[in-house]
């Protein structure tokens, strides 16, 4: 919701109008300096939306801001070509609004385009959230990173590294709307207040690694060429891609980093391939690139990678995990009621190589149980599992 500065105005006055944490406001407006205010200046205020209501006979705006649970002063900010002593029946005035309930409805089909689209709403609704595009898919779709917060801890993560993994991305996304709203609304979840995290972390989203593999999975093969014919030849001419983990190239994304690549690509499929390729190098994919140099370039305290299936978290690498990994995958096995597995046969992932070149804490979490794609009907219990892993990463 977008409003203007009146004279006298500060930012603090609209954090006790709105009742919006200050930090947020001042986050939401970077462009901005608050000690130096202009009348007629544009200020966003997060979690709000204005809507239209029509007056009837015997409003006034104080009996709307009454009714309403508003200051007054928030009806004139909202309004500020209105009369207020001229009040006409039928005509049309701004409420502000706030945002109580999910824009994110995950538990649906989730392509690139419903992420796009939420992430679209997400940024305009909450303007404290930077967004970024980090790289570019070999389709060219947009590799986006969502940041929040100002805090010194950083954490980072991450879904549909995987293709038929794709359940993963409206998990995170869900998870992230909740956390917003919890944000811009003071409220708790699971009885923890979350404002305090918002000073103290700084958390990192990747919601869809692999937009490509992702669309193939649920709408088929792509009617741009050369990708439609080669991933039919890759499929066997195949029209059923729902065993697709790869990126469109056929090179498996979480098989393609520096952590001992070589050793995985000694066992594993030589040629493009549905899942299981590391490609002919590591770090050859535009994907693969894009995720090691936000690494690199962010100085991440520890990362998650959200996966599927079989309510397991891998939390180890080749001894290099350090002895904090355990404290953290031990409190997420139990508010999630996952079992914690150490080490797995494999190397090349995105989690090992994490550990391997920064010996900080890496996971895999492989939410869920079943066959991938997994239903939707699990969608919900999922959530509930993953969002104990969530808080869990930020309070630890």
């Amino acid at each position: 919701m977008d409003i203007r500065v009146r004279q006298g105005d500060s930012l603090w006055l609209y954090s006790q109008l709105f009742r919006i944490p200050l930090n947020l406001l001042l986050d939401s407006n970077r462009d901005i300096n608050p000690a130096g205010l202009s009348i007629g200046q544009i200020i966003k205020i997060p979690g709000y939306r204005l809507q239209p209501y029509t007056i009837r006979a015997g409003d006034s705006l104080w009996r709307i801001a009454q009714q309403r649970g508003l200051p007054l002063d928030a009806l004139l900010l909202a309004n500020p070509t209105i009369n207020p002593n001229n009040l006409q029946i039928g005509q049309q005035i701004n409420l502000p609004s706030r945002v109580t309930t999910p824009i994110v409805r995950g538990q649906r089909i989730y392509d690139y385009a419903a992420l796009q689209q939420d992430l679209n709403q997400i940024v305009d609704l909450y303007p404290f959230v930077e967004r970024r595009q980090i790289g570019n898919s070999v389709m060219g779709k947009n590799l986006d990173e969502i940041q929040i917060g100002r805090g010194n801890k950083r954490v980072h993560i991450n879904a549909s590294f995987h293709a038929n993994e794709w359940i993963t991305s409206p998990i995170l996304m869900q998870t992230l709307n909740a956390y917003l709203l919890a944000l811009t609304n003071n409220t708790d979840i699971r009885g923890r207040n979350i404002l305090p995290y918002y000073n103290y972390v700084t958390l990192s989203i990747v919601p869809m690694v692999n937009p490509d593999g992702v669309d193939l999975v649920i709408h088929g093969a792509p009617t741009t060429e050369p990708y439609r014919s080669n991933v039919l030849a890759i499929n066997g001419g195949s029209s059923d891609f729902s065993g697709w983990k790869a990126n469109i190239r056929g090179v498996d994304l979480n098989n393609q980093f520096p952590a001992l690549w070589e050793q995985e690509a000694a066992v594993s499929v030589k040629q493009p391939a549905p899942r299981d390729f590391p490609g002919y190098q590591s770090l050859s994919e535009p994907e693969t690139i894009a995720m090691a140099a936000l690494t690199r370039n962010s100085n991440f305290n520890r990362v998650l990678a959200y996966h599927t299936q079989g309510k397991v978290i891998y939390w180890g690498f080749e001894g290099l995990e350090p002895p904090e990994s355990q404290t953290l995958v031990n409190e997420f096995a139990r508010v999630s009621g996952y079992q914690p597995i150490r080490y797995v046969g494999g190397w090349a992932g995105y989690k090992d190589w994490f550990i391997y070149e920064f010996r900080r804490p890496g996971f895999t979490i492989e939410l869920g149980r079943g066959v991938n794609p997994l239903p939707l009907f699990q969608f919900e219990e999922i959530y509930e599992e993953s969002l104990g892993i969530f808080l869990a990463s930020l309070y630890m």
